[in-house]
């Protein structure tokens, strides 16, 4: 199989350790794992916080070959500056706005607008809490990047996640 990202959500605490960027120098070492295939999932508080230490910190890790995503995105308050500021490849739209995009205007524009910036900005862009094929439909039709949710899969064990990646199901 080829291999995939793996995204792992990082808090404000993990971050804002002394030794986080060693720690996570040493585990990509120690594990052999090509630094292009994790993700580090961030909120968009996180960022915010102390944003001229985060944004040197951000940058050390996206030197390092990581990627960066904001988690949850559109559920912050923080200003869109970030966006050009910090080193950010993935914006994942708050499944709150994926969940009535089939049934609320004002929902739909948001997710749209979200993906427009994203692809504008050359990000990838994937949206968050997709049940329902006509959400999919929806944001095939917008050009969503990837999608994660119960309609694509509910939480599976390690072993399973091999067949279910080969079923090629885990796309949008």
């Amino acid at each position: 199989m080829a291999p995939i990202t793996v995204a792992v959500n990082t808090s404000a605490l993990e971050l804002r350790a002394k030794d986080f960027l060693e720690n996570l120098r040493e585990t990509l070492e120690s594990t052999l794992l090509e630094p292009r295939y994790l993700e580090l999932e961030l909120t968009e508080s996180v960022l915010m916080r102390n944003a001229e230490s985060t944004g040197a910190l951000l940058q050390a890790i996206a030197d390092l070959g990581v990627k960066l995503a904001i988690d949850d995105f559109g559920t912050g308050y923080s200003s869109l500056s970030y966006l050009s500021r910090f080193p950010i490849h993935t914006l994942k739209i708050d499944q709150s706005f994926v969940k009535q995009i089939t049934s609320n205007p004002d929902d739909a524009t948001i997710v749209s607008a979200v993906i427009n910036m994203g692809k504008s900005l050359r990000q990838s862009v994937i949206a968050e809490g997709v049940e329902t094929p006509e959400q999919r439909a929806f944001l095939l039709a917008q050009h969503c990047d990837e999608g994660q949710g119960y309609y694509f899969s509910r939480p599976v064990v390690a072993a399973a996640l091999a067949t279910l990646l080969q079923t090629d199901c885990a796309r949008l």
